[in-house]
């Protein structure tokens, strides 16, 4: 099965900006374990703005678009050098690519960033991807990294994308302001009632929320594509999750 795995800032980061070792450790070591089962694994990694703030010691995200892009940059170098070095230890390689969205809206761009996705997929690689934030802007962005994983996902032709948050699934209710709100463990449409359970914003290092996941799983959905939203401090449940077992919310692709 071709698995397409997001990972949210919040999983990756403290809300200081620092590298969280042990779910970085554990999130590489279950990928590996998944890809050595015979799995093929892309991962869409957020955090390079959130390990950027933690490595210029910045008090909070940049407001003005030259800072985001300065540590984005910085962030950009930590984060892969982890990458490579964990993924490393199990005798895996990665390779890293940065997309904006002309890469997608623009036809010759989208072919070769297809192309290249397969080939490093059939060599054995492990794709990582992000959005390019050094050059990104508000006309050339995809936005969040929720989207970019949909998009991806749609491109590589996976059979599933999990985006792990800091949220257990999608809920009736917002579930940290509501104790009686209930976990929906399979949604088949997205109906507007769907929709609107979705309102909120994302931790204060991202850039996502519940709404970007839904708009996510819109897309990919259309494409006959099943999407899972996990929580990433478990990152062990994707083996539950590759099995077809219910975890988190699981959104059904119209083709099932």
């Amino acid at each position: 099965m071709r698995i397409l795995v997001k990972v949210g800032t919040s999983t990756l980061a403290y809300a200081t900006g620092c590298l969280n070792i042990r779910h970085v450790e554990l999130l590489v070591k279950t990928l590996s374990d998944l890809k050595n089962a015979g799995h093929e694994i892309v991962l869409v990694s957020s955090g390079a703005i959130g390990m950027g703030i933690g490595r210029l010691a910045l008090k909070g995200r940049p407001e003005d678009m030259p800072t985001k892009q300065a540590a984005a940059s910085v962030g950009q170098c930590e984060l892969m050098y982890t990458y490579d070095k964990l993924f490393g230890e199990y005798n895996h390689t990665v390779g890293q690519i940065l997309l904006t969205g002309s890469d997608f809206s623009h036809a010759d761009r989208k072919e070769n960033l297809e192309n290249t996705l397969h080939r490093l997929i059939e060599m054995g690689v492990i794709p990582i991807i992000n959005e390019n934030d050094t050059i990104a802007t508000d006309e050339i962005s995809v936005g969040d990294n929720d989207t970019l994983a949909a998009m991806a996902a749609c491109s590589v032709h996976a059979d599933l994308l999990v985006l792990l948050s800091d949220i257990n699934g999608l809920y009736t209710k917002d579930p940290h302001k509501n104790p009686d709100a209930q976990l929906i463990p399979l949604v088949t449409e997205i109906t507007p009632e769907i929709t609107a359970q979705a309102d909120g914003a994302g931790s204060g290092l991202g850039t996502g929320g519940m709404a970007t996941k839904i708009n996510a799983a819109r897309i990919v959905m259309r494409q006959g594509i099943d999407m899972v939203i996990a929580n990433g401090a478990r990152p062990e449940a994707l083996y539950a999750i590759a099995d077809g077992r219910a975890v988190g919310t699981r959104f059904q692709g119209k083709s099932k």
